[in-house]
């Protein structure tokens, strides 16, 4: 989940002489029972749909609902060292010392760089079965290139206390869907359209990042056009998913002391922005590199969407053959256990 750079900061900007701060008005987002969502339902309203959704009632047989506690967490990492964000690393039990003491007045640390295969693979297990609402699909394939092979979906720990948020407003880069699933505490999710990118205000190094401060209480004087743009709110409680499609700005902040887990998603609703965003990004050092990765990535969409149709079209055969599964697996029943052995993959490093 690559959406920060090491420059940016997780000081908030601080409100200028003569701000009005507004209660912005807002609509709730949808919200479904995972017990009867049908998951090619899901794909076809909302991931294809381009639109976010709060999953209910799932994972509800993960150990990570009896187990993570901070309490529990703390006690069973002891010291380690984990990311915490860009360039900042803590022992773990220090780090939920500070999270369980966080408040609103004085906001604890908020863990957002910690990739579970990477730096706490012994939690893998307590996450199992992956659910199929999180499933990152075209990451998992074996055909994907390698640097951008994550068959966890970029699997990652989020952590905070009260009072304590992600850095800054965002939308992933790569033109990712993102998936977050609530395990312990309620955690509070704000999210706009990319229709509204215009009164978003993106930094100009960084085009994802926002500098609206605060979403929801907002300064209207630094950020007049914020009044145009529609704000979509939920809280996410244990036992929740929240799916924020590719380009939609979203924030968190902690309502309590809270764990979730991040992941994302590629398949062929958002694979067209994925090509042009990482061909751009390669273009910028070699036109050459980025000419060729364009090719690859094109011959890879066309293997991915033929494998993908033939099991939709005839699942019997497609189940007989067993390889269109193993190279383009379509949920995660179809794929390998990610849990089963720790993977060498690239973490983004911004």
């Amino acid at each position: 989940m690559n959406v920060l750079n090491e420059n940016t900061t997780s000081t908030a900007i601080p409100s200028q002489p003569g701000s009005q701060r507004v209660a912005a008005p807002w609509l709730p987002i949808e919200r479904l029972d995972g017990r009867s969502l049908q998951y090619d339902d899901f794909l076809a309203r909302f991931v294809h749909g381009d639109r976010p959704v709060v999953i209910t009632n799932i994972c509800q047989a993960w150990p990570a609902m009896r187990e993570w506690t901070p309490e529990k967490l703390a006690r069973r990492l002891g010291s380690k060292s984990v990311p915490i964000g860009y360039g900042r690393e803590m022992p773990f039990d220090r780090f939920i010392a500070e999270v369980l003491a966080s408040s609103a007045e004085q906001p604890g640390p908020y863990m957002y760089r910690s990739f579970l295969h990477d730096v706490l693979p012994e939690l893998l297990p307590d996450v199992m079965p992956p659910h199929d609402f999180a499933f990152p699909r075209r990451y998992a394939s074996p055909l994907m290139p390698e640097k951008w092979r994550r068959p966890d979906g970029y699997l990652k720990l989020l952590i905070g206390g009260v009072g304590s948020k992600f850095p800054v407003m965002h939308f992933d880069a790569d033109n990712q869907h993102a998936q977050i699933t609530q395990v312990y505490g309620d955690k509070e999710f704000v999210v706009f359209s990319p229709a509204d990118s215009p009164c978003m205000y993106p930094r100009a190094a960084f085009p994802n990042q926002s500098m609206v401060d605060d979403p929801v209480q907002q300064d209207r004087a630094r950020f007049p056009l914020l009044a145009q743009a529609t704000l979509y709110r939920t809280v996410l409680k244990p036992g929740e998913m929240v799916f924020v499609p590719a380009r939609w700005w979203h924030a968190a902040r902690a309502l309590s002391t809270s764990i979730s887990l991040c992941t994302n998603m590629l398949d062929e609703s958002n694979w067209q922005g994925f090509h042009d965003e990482v061909v751009a990004g390669v273009a910028k050092t070699s036109p050459e590199d980025a000419s060729r990765l364009g090719r690859q990535l094109q011959r890879v969409d066309g293997w991915l969407t033929r494998l993908e149709r033939f099991q939709r079209r005839r699942p019997g055969l497609a189940r007989a053959l067993l390889f269109p599964a193993m190279l383009a697996p379509l949920t995660a029943e179809s794929a390998p256990d990610p849990s089963r052995r720790q993977l060498r993959i690239r973490v983004p490093s911004a």
